[in-house]
């Protein structure tokens, strides 16, 4: 914190989450004292109605009945009062369940068919279709796309925040449900077991992560591969001298490592696992430019032969790509080849291009 010298940010949004939480807790209080405020007020114009009904009312009813009315009256509404909170409390309760009932009223995925040993080979991607909502009744996130890549097809996909660059990522690896079709080398993903379709598609996240355990565990948590082919996937990327042996401790979250140091390990995952696609998500917009430099020509040299899709933060990474994808809103407002887009005067990736003073 200091070294950043950030104290007073990081005090700041402290205090602000510390207002979120205190406001919450306000509001629960003063909720309970009005809930409790109207159990009251009900209750005292229920027995006032009694009294006054005895009293106004001719009737012969004995005193000692009336006075036993009256009490009876008193002890039904603390009664009243205990029921409405148990039942507050029940509301809160029942969240667990209802997870556990939607769990249980999951659909069940349909088996799947023979997967081709060597699928995916080319690496083609094909988008019909697709729409992605977050929840049933939640705004779309992705309308209609409709898209080709083609083998080893190194494509970017630029917009601006929201809309809907990181979603068209999560529909790829399944992480949502989705309407439409995804095919990888003609096959539909749906089709494919999510661990096997996400075992074959590597990524390098914004946030990369790196678990509790040792430079081997992390690189080959399964034991797929010798030590001397992870030195040299270390090597490739520039990490070979950061750990004195491949049993080096790592902490949870890669304590100890820089953002690009953390992207670069992420890389030698990659490299290691030779997939046919690459995917980038932001991957090198925390970084210092010597990482990004060094990240963009590992994947010049060592991904030539991959589809490689990178979401942009950066415009100028993906400016040298074979197409671009722009998005506006959850749909590609343009597709085609950087140049014939910035031919487009009128465009969104020309008024894009302008904010990063490439044209």
């Amino acid at each position: 914190m200091r070294a950043s010298n950030a104290q007073a940010r990081l005090s700041n949004e402290f205090e602000r989450h510390q207002d979120l939480y205190s406001s919450a807790l306000y509001m629960n209080l003063a909720t309970s004292r009005a809930f409790g405020f109207y159990l009251d007020a009900t209750g005292t114009i229920y027995s006032s109605i009694i009294i006054f009904s005895f009293l106004i009312l001719k009737t012969d009813t004995r005193a000692g009945l009336v006075g036993l009315a009256i009490s009876q009256s008193f002890s039904l509404l603390g009664l009243l009062k205990w029921a409405a909170r148990q039942w507050a409390e029940l509301e809160t309760q029942m969240t667990s369940t209802e997870r556990l009932l939607e769990y249980r009223d999951r659909i069940v995925e349909v088996p799947y068919g023979k997967i081709p040993d060597s699928w995916p080979s080319t690496g083609a991607i094909k988008y019909e279709g697709v729409t992605l909502r977050y929840s049933s009744c939640g705004k779309t996130a992705l309308k209609d796309l409709n898209f080709h890549i083609g083998s080893k097809e190194k494509v970017g996909i630029v917009g601006r925040t929201g809309a809907g660059k990181t979603s068209i990522i999560s529909t790829l690896f399944r992480l949502y449900d989705y309407e439409g079709n995804i095919f990888i080398d003609g096959i539909d993903i749906k089709s494919i077991p999510i661990n096997y379709l996400r075992s074959k598609l590597s990524i390098i996240p914004q946030d990369p992560v790196l678990f509790s355990g040792t430079v081997r565990t992390n690189l080959d948590p399964y034991c797929e591969f010798l030590d001397e082919v992870l030195w040299d996937a270390l090597e490739e990327v520039g990490m070979k001298n950061a750990f004195a042996n491949l049993d080096a401790e790592i902490m949870t979250g890669g304590t100890g490592l820089s953002v690009g140091e953390k992207q670069l390990f992420c890389l030698a995952r990659a490299i290691l696992h030779n997939n046919s696609i690459l995917v980038l998500d932001e991957a090198t917009a925390n970084i210092d430019p010597e990482t990004d430099t060094l990240i963009q020509k590992t994947i010049k040299q060592k991904f030539t032969n991959c589809t490689v899709v990178t979401i942009a933060h950066k415009l100028r990474t993906v400016i040298d790509s074979d197409s671009i994808i722009v998005m506006d809103g959850g749909v590609i407002c343009q597709f085609g080849p950087p140049k014939s887009l910035l031919e487009d005067e009128e465009g969104l990736f020309y008024r894009i291009a302008q904010q990063a003073r490439l044209v």
